[in-house]
């Protein structure tokens, strides 16, 4: 009965609070879009776009996402409930390569289609995939790092969280490209990994610059959480702007720490695109007109030199005032 009521509380919340309500045709068409969090800049910016999209399109966005950015019962329990709430589409960025594949097929057997962002479903239940090169993000990555270390030195690579295929292709491009393009480059640790808050990712680089103390030349993030979380570490221990570090994804403090030098690059995605990119199929889908089935979004580096220009700029700072309209 509790469980009932909770799925009835939920259900209720949905119908009531949907953001980005744009009336007029957009009450036909309901696209829940289903992040993987909400607190990064990263999701915010994805966000936006849908946001944008919907406003172009005429329909409505539903905004909802876990609280904990590891949390794949509850992201399943939010696609299910939006399934039992018959929306039009899904828009998700899975927690799991795996384990949203269930709900995401329990949708297609109810003529709801889904589209994926970000990270890629290990079966393709899906009717369009989003989302940014990510190996290719990892070699970008990878061949910055190695000209900063001159092809020789002891780097540290910390990875994000077991499951989730986006960071992973990053970490496998970045070992692959290091590993042949750069064989002198020792690699102490990569292995280890910082999970999806700034507070476990700032313990874990702790926990490595301990062990490996002055060896250390250079390291590599694959995300905001844990760029952020090695940032202030590495500002703690007295290493930042010695160590070369390279990381993922943009807020503000990381831009902050690219203009003094702390961070010598940042591997930038355009979330925003992935955002509108998504509704929009989604819309597409739902009308039965033409769209694309996979969609790069494209995959940029920053670095103190080139960070004020225009289009880098746009990348690291979107514009995101349309959640505050």
């Amino acid at each position: 009965m509790k469980k009932w009521f909770m799925l009835y509380g939920m259900l209720v919340c949905i119908w009531c609070s949907g953001c980005g309500g744009t009336g007029g045709q957009g009450k036909s068409i309901r696209i829940a879009v289903i992040p993987m969090g909400t607190t990064h800049e990263f999701w915010k910016s994805i966000h936006a776009g849908a946001m944008t999209a919907a406003r172009e399109q005429g329909v409505e966005v539903i905004w909802k996402g876990p609280l904990k950015e590891d949390d794949r019962d509850e992201q399943i329990q939010i696609v299910e409930t939006f399934i039992a709430a018959g929306v039009s589409a899904l828009v998700i960025a899975p927690l799991d390569d795996r384990a949203l594949i269930r709900p995401v097929l329990d949708a297609r057997n109810m003529g709801i289609p889904t589209v994926i962002l970000d990270s890629e479903l290990q079966e393709s239940v899906y009717a369009s995939f989003v989302a940014t090169d990510n190996y290719h993000g990892g070699v970008l990555a990878a061949e910055h790092i190695g000209r900063l270390m001159n092809g020789t030195g002891k780097l540290i690579m910390i990875r994000v969280l077991e499951g989730i295929t986006s960071p992973m292709k990053r970490e496998n491009g970045f070992l692959t490209t290091i590993k042949s393009q750069f064989p002198d480059i020792e690699i102490l640790s990569d292995n280890q990994y910082g999970g999806i808050t700034s507070e476990t990712s700032y313990r874990t680089t702790e926990n490595l610059l301990n062990r490996f103390g002055d060896e250390v030349d250079a390291i590599f993030t694959p995300n905001e959480s844990t760029t952020f979380g090695c940032l202030r570490a590495l500002q703690d221990a007295g290493l930042a702007g010695k160590v070369i570090f390279v990381g993922f994804d943009s807020s503000d403090k990381l831009i902050e720490a690219l203009e003094k030098r702390e961070l010598l690059g940042l591997v930038l995605q355009n979330p925003f695109n992935m955002g509108y990119y998504g509704v929009k199929n989604a819309v597409a889908v739902l009308r039965n007109e033409p769209y694309e089935q996979v969609v790069n979004t494209g995959v940029t580096l920053a670095t103190p030199d080139n960070m004020n220009n225009p289009e880098i700029r746009k990348l690291l700072s979107p514009d995101l005032s349309i959640l505050s309209e």
